[in-house]
Protein backbone atom coordinates (compact mmCIF):
# COMPACT_ATOMS: atom_id res chain seq x y z
CA UNK A 1 0.00 0.00 0.00
CA UNK A 2 1.35 3.43 -0.91
CA UNK A 3 2.09 5.79 1.96
CA UNK A 4 -0.27 8.52 0.76
CA UNK A 5 -3.71 8.86 -0.80
CA UNK A 6 -5.16 12.04 -2.27
CA UNK A 7 -8.92 12.16 -2.90
CA UNK A 8 -10.26 15.06 -4.95
CA UNK A 9 -13.97 15.83 -5.34
CA UNK A 10 -16.23 18.68 -6.50
CA UNK A 11 -17.65 19.00 -2.98
CA UNK A 12 -16.97 17.70 0.54
CA UNK A 13 -18.46 17.97 4.03
CA UNK A 14 -15.56 18.10 6.46
CA UNK A 15 -17.28 19.03 9.74
CA UNK A 16 -20.38 20.91 10.91
CA UNK A 17 -20.58 24.16 8.97
CA UNK A 18 -17.68 23.19 6.68
CA UNK A 19 -18.80 22.34 3.16
CA UNK A 20 -15.97 22.87 0.66
CA UNK A 21 -16.14 23.08 -3.12
CA UNK A 22 -13.30 21.67 -5.24
CA UNK A 23 -12.01 19.74 -2.24
CA UNK A 24 -8.98 17.57 -1.57
CA UNK A 25 -8.26 15.19 1.30
CA UNK A 26 -4.68 14.04 1.76
CA UNK A 27 -4.16 10.91 3.88
CA UNK A 28 -0.71 9.77 4.96
CA UNK A 29 0.09 6.75 7.13
CA UNK A 30 -3.59 6.23 7.83
CA UNK A 31 -4.28 9.75 9.11
CA UNK A 32 -5.63 12.89 7.49
CA UNK A 33 -2.80 15.31 6.74
CA UNK A 34 -4.98 17.89 4.99
CA UNK A 35 -8.68 18.43 4.22
CA UNK A 36 -9.90 21.55 2.47
CA UNK A 37 -9.77 23.44 -0.83
CA UNK A 38 -7.73 21.59 -3.45
CA UNK A 39 -5.82 24.73 -4.37
CA UNK A 40 -4.20 24.74 -0.92
CA UNK A 41 -3.51 21.01 -0.63
CA UNK A 42 0.10 19.90 -0.11
CA UNK A 43 1.54 17.54 -2.69
CA UNK A 44 2.68 14.27 -1.14
CA UNK A 45 6.03 12.91 -2.30
CA UNK A 46 4.49 9.63 -3.39
CA UNK A 47 1.15 7.93 -3.38
CA UNK A 48 -2.12 7.45 -5.21
CA UNK A 49 -4.53 10.12 -6.40
CA UNK A 50 -8.24 9.55 -6.94
CA UNK A 51 -10.66 11.99 -8.52
CA UNK A 52 -14.25 11.18 -7.66
CA UNK A 53 -17.24 12.77 -9.34
CA UNK A 54 -19.34 13.03 -6.23
CA UNK A 55 -19.71 14.25 -2.67
CA UNK A 56 -17.07 13.31 -0.07
CA UNK A 57 -17.73 13.07 3.67
CA UNK A 58 -16.35 11.18 6.67
CA UNK A 59 -17.01 7.46 6.77
CA UNK A 60 -19.73 6.19 9.08
CA UNK A 61 -19.52 4.84 12.62
CA UNK A 62 -22.32 2.57 13.85
CA UNK A 63 -22.48 2.91 17.64
CA UNK A 64 -24.63 -0.18 18.24
CA UNK A 65 -23.89 -3.48 16.54
CA UNK A 66 -23.50 -7.15 17.37
CA UNK A 67 -20.78 -7.87 14.84
CA UNK A 68 -20.82 -11.60 15.59
CA UNK A 69 -24.24 -11.74 13.93
CA UNK A 70 -23.12 -9.90 10.79
CA UNK A 71 -20.59 -10.04 7.94
CA UNK A 72 -17.81 -7.56 8.82
CA UNK A 73 -16.60 -7.33 5.21
CA UNK A 74 -20.08 -6.33 4.01
CA UNK A 75 -20.31 -3.71 6.77
CA UNK A 76 -17.08 -2.10 5.58
CA UNK A 77 -17.91 -2.24 1.89
CA UNK A 78 -21.19 -0.46 2.62
CA UNK A 79 -19.52 2.60 4.15
CA UNK A 80 -19.22 1.83 7.88
CA UNK A 81 -15.55 1.84 8.87
CA UNK A 82 -15.95 1.74 12.66
CA UNK A 83 -18.44 -0.03 14.92
CA UNK A 84 -19.09 -0.38 18.61
CA UNK A 85 -20.20 -3.85 19.66
CA UNK A 86 -22.69 -3.59 22.52
CA UNK A 87 -22.84 -7.14 23.78
CA UNK A 88 -20.87 -10.32 23.03
CA UNK A 89 -18.81 -12.91 24.95
CA UNK A 90 -15.56 -11.25 26.08
CA UNK A 91 -13.21 -14.05 25.03
CA UNK A 92 -14.49 -13.64 21.46
CA UNK A 93 -15.09 -9.93 21.02
CA UNK A 94 -11.99 -8.42 22.65
CA UNK A 95 -9.53 -10.48 20.53
CA UNK A 96 -11.60 -9.62 17.46
CA UNK A 97 -11.41 -5.92 18.36
CA UNK A 98 -7.61 -6.24 18.60
CA UNK A 99 -7.47 -8.01 15.23
CA UNK A 100 -9.58 -5.27 13.61
CA UNK A 101 -6.71 -2.82 14.09
CA UNK A 102 -4.48 -4.78 11.69
CA UNK A 103 -4.24 -3.79 7.99
CA UNK A 104 -5.07 -7.37 7.03
CA UNK A 105 -8.52 -7.21 8.65
CA UNK A 106 -11.27 -6.94 6.05
CA UNK A 107 -13.96 -5.38 8.24
CA UNK A 108 -14.46 -2.17 10.20
CA UNK A 109 -12.52 -1.08 13.26
CA UNK A 110 -14.24 -2.69 16.26
CA UNK A 111 -14.56 -1.28 19.74
CA UNK A 112 -16.46 -3.33 22.31
CA UNK A 113 -18.09 -3.39 25.73
CA UNK A 114 -17.88 -7.16 26.18
CA UNK A 115 -20.83 -8.75 28.00
CA UNK A 116 -23.85 -6.90 29.40
CA UNK A 117 -24.02 -6.77 33.19
CA UNK A 118 -27.37 -8.16 34.26
CA UNK A 119 -29.30 -9.73 37.12
CA UNK A 120 -29.25 -13.52 37.62
CA UNK A 121 -31.53 -14.89 34.91
CA UNK A 122 -31.90 -11.44 33.37
CA UNK A 123 -31.66 -10.30 29.76
CA UNK A 124 -29.93 -11.54 27.61
CA UNK A 125 -29.00 -14.75 29.43
CA UNK A 126 -32.15 -16.57 28.29
CA UNK A 127 -32.39 -15.10 24.78
CA UNK A 128 -31.62 -17.42 21.87
CA UNK A 129 -29.76 -14.76 19.88
CA UNK A 130 -27.12 -14.35 22.60
CA UNK A 131 -24.29 -16.94 22.91
CA UNK A 132 -23.32 -18.00 26.43
CA UNK A 133 -21.28 -15.22 27.99
CA UNK A 134 -23.14 -12.36 26.31
CA UNK A 135 -24.66 -11.59 29.71
CA UNK A 136 -22.58 -11.47 32.89
CA UNK A 137 -24.74 -12.04 35.97
CA UNK A 138 -24.19 -9.77 38.97
CA UNK A 139 -25.31 -11.09 42.35
CA UNK A 140 -24.37 -8.18 44.63
CA UNK A 141 -22.81 -4.69 44.48
CA UNK A 142 -19.30 -5.96 45.13
CA UNK A 143 -19.54 -8.35 42.23
CA UNK A 144 -20.76 -5.50 40.04
CA UNK A 145 -17.74 -3.37 40.96
CA UNK A 146 -15.33 -6.23 40.24
CA UNK A 147 -16.98 -6.88 36.87
CA UNK A 148 -16.52 -3.23 35.89
CA UNK A 149 -12.83 -3.26 36.79
CA UNK A 150 -12.26 -6.53 34.95
CA UNK A 151 -13.92 -5.25 31.78
CA UNK A 152 -12.12 -1.91 31.93
CA UNK A 153 -8.81 -3.76 32.22
CA UNK A 154 -9.66 -5.79 29.11
CA UNK A 155 -10.27 -2.64 27.08
CA UNK A 156 -14.03 -2.14 27.26
CA UNK A 157 -14.96 1.27 25.84
CA UNK A 158 -18.10 1.35 27.98
CA UNK A 159 -19.95 -0.75 30.53
CA UNK A 160 -23.35 -1.94 29.34
CA UNK A 161 -26.10 -2.76 31.81
CA UNK A 162 -29.32 -4.59 31.00
CA UNK A 163 -32.46 -3.00 32.45
CA UNK A 164 -34.98 -5.06 30.51
CA UNK A 165 -37.95 -5.64 32.80
CA UNK A 166 -39.92 -7.23 29.95
CA UNK A 167 -37.51 -10.16 29.50
CA UNK A 168 -36.78 -10.97 33.14
CA UNK A 169 -35.29 -9.68 36.40
CA UNK A 170 -33.15 -6.54 36.41
CA UNK A 171 -30.22 -5.31 38.45
CA UNK A 172 -31.10 -3.97 41.90
CA UNK A 173 -30.71 -0.26 42.61
CA UNK A 174 -27.72 -1.06 44.82
CA UNK A 175 -26.07 -3.14 42.08
CA UNK A 176 -26.70 -0.44 39.50
CA UNK A 177 -25.32 2.30 41.73
CA UNK A 178 -22.17 0.27 42.46
CA UNK A 179 -21.60 -0.39 38.75
CA UNK A 180 -21.98 3.30 37.84
CA UNK A 181 -19.71 4.35 40.71
CA UNK A 182 -16.96 1.90 39.69
CA UNK A 183 -17.30 2.89 36.02
CA UNK A 184 -16.85 6.56 36.93
CA UNK A 185 -13.67 5.67 38.82
CA UNK A 186 -12.42 3.74 35.80
CA UNK A 187 -13.43 6.65 33.53
CA UNK A 188 -15.63 4.56 31.27
CA UNK A 189 -19.26 5.51 30.59
CA UNK A 190 -22.24 3.30 31.41
CA UNK A 191 -24.68 2.57 28.59
CA UNK A 192 -28.02 0.95 29.34
CA UNK A 193 -30.54 -1.20 27.49
CA UNK A 194 -33.78 0.11 29.03
CA UNK A 195 -37.07 -1.63 28.34
CA UNK A 196 -40.24 -1.47 30.35
CA UNK A 197 -41.98 1.15 32.50
CA UNK A 198 -39.74 2.94 34.98
CA UNK A 199 -36.44 1.66 33.63
CA UNK A 200 -35.41 4.97 32.01
CA UNK A 201 -35.96 6.71 35.33
CA UNK A 202 -33.82 4.09 37.12
CA UNK A 203 -31.01 4.59 34.61
CA UNK A 204 -31.15 8.35 35.09
CA UNK A 205 -31.11 8.07 38.86
CA UNK A 206 -28.08 5.78 38.86
CA UNK A 207 -25.96 7.97 36.61
CA UNK A 208 -26.14 6.11 33.28
CA UNK A 209 -24.67 8.33 30.57
CA UNK A 210 -26.10 6.73 27.43
CA UNK A 211 -29.12 4.74 26.27
CA UNK A 212 -28.36 1.96 23.79
CA UNK A 213 -31.79 2.40 22.15
CA UNK A 214 -34.35 5.13 21.82
CA UNK A 215 -37.00 4.15 24.41
CA UNK A 216 -39.99 2.63 22.64
CA UNK A 217 -42.16 0.81 25.16
CA UNK A 218 -43.99 3.91 26.38
CA UNK A 219 -44.05 7.68 25.77
CA UNK A 220 -41.64 9.44 28.11
CA UNK A 221 -42.87 12.37 30.16
CA UNK A 222 -41.55 15.80 29.26
CA UNK A 223 -39.80 15.94 32.63
CA UNK A 224 -37.91 12.73 31.93
CA UNK A 225 -37.06 13.85 28.39
CA UNK A 226 -35.61 17.10 29.72
CA UNK A 227 -33.51 15.20 32.27
CA UNK A 228 -32.28 12.77 29.62
CA UNK A 229 -31.26 15.63 27.34
CA UNK A 230 -29.13 17.17 30.09
CA UNK A 231 -27.42 13.99 31.31
CA UNK A 232 -27.32 11.37 28.56
CA UNK A 233 -27.04 10.72 24.88
CA UNK A 234 -29.17 8.27 22.89
CA UNK A 235 -28.20 5.77 20.20
CA UNK A 236 -31.05 5.87 17.70
CA UNK A 237 -31.78 2.22 16.61
CA UNK A 238 -35.19 3.29 15.31
CA UNK A 239 -35.38 0.88 12.37
CA UNK A 240 -35.45 -2.21 14.61
CA UNK A 241 -38.93 -1.16 15.73
CA UNK A 242 -40.43 -1.58 12.27
CA UNK A 243 -37.83 -2.78 9.70
CA UNK A 244 -39.29 -0.40 7.16
CA UNK A 245 -42.92 -0.76 8.20
CA UNK A 246 -45.10 1.35 10.47
CA UNK A 247 -45.71 0.12 14.02
CA UNK A 248 -46.83 1.66 17.32
CA UNK A 249 -43.33 1.00 18.66
CA UNK A 250 -41.56 3.02 15.97
CA UNK A 251 -44.07 5.86 16.34
CA UNK A 252 -43.41 5.98 20.09
CA UNK A 253 -39.64 5.86 19.59
CA UNK A 254 -39.62 8.59 16.94
CA UNK A 255 -41.72 10.86 19.15
CA UNK A 256 -39.49 10.26 22.18
CA UNK A 257 -36.38 10.99 20.11
CA UNK A 258 -37.93 14.07 18.53
CA UNK A 259 -38.64 15.61 21.93
CA UNK A 260 -35.19 14.57 23.22
CA UNK A 261 -33.57 16.28 20.24
CA UNK A 262 -35.70 19.40 20.66
CA UNK A 263 -34.55 19.56 24.28
CA UNK A 264 -30.92 19.65 23.13
CA UNK A 265 -30.03 15.98 23.61
CA UNK A 266 -27.17 14.36 21.68
CA UNK A 267 -28.26 11.69 19.18
CA UNK A 268 -25.86 9.05 17.84
CA UNK A 269 -26.45 6.88 14.79
CA UNK A 270 -26.74 3.20 15.61
CA UNK A 271 -28.65 0.32 14.04
CA UNK A 272 -28.41 -2.71 16.38
CA UNK A 273 -27.01 -4.64 13.43
CA UNK A 274 -27.65 -8.34 13.97
CA UNK A 275 -31.17 -7.72 15.26
CA UNK A 276 -33.49 -8.79 12.44
CA UNK A 277 -33.19 -7.67 8.80
CA UNK A 278 -30.94 -4.65 9.34
CA UNK A 279 -28.71 -4.25 6.27
CA UNK A 280 -24.94 -4.32 6.79
CA UNK A 281 -23.30 -0.93 6.44
CA UNK A 282 -25.33 2.23 5.98
CA UNK A 283 -29.04 1.76 6.78
CA UNK A 284 -31.05 4.30 4.76
CA UNK A 285 -34.21 3.46 6.70
CA UNK A 286 -32.50 4.55 9.93
CA UNK A 287 -31.43 7.80 8.27
CA UNK A 288 -34.96 8.59 7.08
CA UNK A 289 -36.35 7.89 10.56
CA UNK A 290 -33.81 10.32 12.02
CA UNK A 291 -35.22 12.93 9.67
CA UNK A 292 -38.72 12.09 10.92
CA UNK A 293 -37.42 12.69 14.45
CA UNK A 294 -36.57 16.26 13.47
CA UNK A 295 -32.83 16.12 12.83
CA UNK A 296 -31.55 18.31 10.02
CA UNK A 297 -29.40 16.75 7.32
CA UNK A 298 -26.25 18.18 8.87
CA UNK A 299 -27.25 16.84 12.29
CA UNK A 300 -27.83 13.41 10.74
CA UNK A 301 -24.44 13.45 9.02
CA UNK A 302 -22.78 14.55 12.27
CA UNK A 303 -24.55 11.75 14.18
CA UNK A 304 -23.31 9.21 11.62
CA UNK A 305 -19.76 10.42 11.01
CA UNK A 306 -16.85 8.67 12.68
CA UNK A 307 -15.45 12.16 13.19
CA UNK A 308 -14.61 15.32 11.25
CA UNK A 309 -12.16 15.25 8.37
CA UNK A 310 -9.36 17.29 9.88
CA UNK A 311 -5.63 17.00 10.45
CA UNK A 312 -4.60 13.86 12.40
CA UNK A 313 -8.12 12.38 12.23
CA UNK A 314 -8.47 8.75 11.06
CA UNK A 315 -8.18 8.55 7.28
CA UNK A 316 -11.71 7.18 6.85
CA UNK A 317 -14.00 8.68 4.22
CA UNK A 318 -16.61 7.83 1.64
CA UNK A 319 -17.90 9.38 -1.56
CA UNK A 320 -21.50 9.44 -2.71
CA UNK A 321 -22.64 9.89 -6.29
CA UNK A 322 -25.06 12.66 -5.27
CA UNK A 323 -25.29 15.41 -2.67
CA UNK A 324 -26.96 14.11 0.53
CA UNK A 325 -27.92 17.65 1.51
CA UNK A 326 -30.20 17.68 -1.51
CA UNK A 327 -31.54 14.12 -1.06
CA UNK A 328 -30.84 11.72 1.77
CA UNK A 329 -31.30 8.81 -0.61
CA UNK A 330 -27.81 9.69 -1.89
CA UNK A 331 -26.49 7.47 0.90
CA UNK A 332 -27.48 4.50 -1.27
CA UNK A 333 -25.31 5.79 -4.14
CA UNK A 334 -21.97 4.78 -2.62
CA UNK A 335 -18.94 5.29 -4.89
CA UNK A 336 -15.86 5.12 -2.66
CA UNK A 337 -14.95 3.79 0.79
CA UNK A 338 -11.58 4.45 2.41
CA UNK A 339 -10.50 3.08 5.78
CA UNK A 340 -7.21 4.24 7.26
CA UNK A 341 -6.03 5.51 3.90
CA UNK A 342 -6.74 2.16 2.23
CA UNK A 343 -9.29 2.05 -0.60
CA UNK A 344 -11.70 -0.80 0.14
CA UNK A 345 -14.35 0.08 -2.42
CA UNK A 346 -14.19 2.19 -5.57
CA UNK A 347 -16.86 2.45 -8.25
Amino acid sequence: MSSALVVRAPMAWLAPGQVVSDAAIVIERGLVRYAGPAAQAPEPKEGEELAVDGFVLPAIADRHVHIGLADPAAVLLRGVTAVRDLGWPPDVIFPLADASELPSYTGPLIRAVGPMLTAPGGYPTRDRWAPPGTGLEVHDPGEGERAVRMLAARGAVAIKVALNAVAGPTLSDADLAAICRAAAEEQVPVVAHVEGPGQVERALGAGVRELAHTPWTEPLSDRVVQALAKRTRIVSTLDIQSFGGDTPEVRTAVDNLRRFHEAGGVVLYGTDLGNGPIPPGIDLREILLLREAGLTTEEIVEAMARGPLQRNAPGDLLALGRNPFEELEAFEDLRLVVRGGRVVRAA
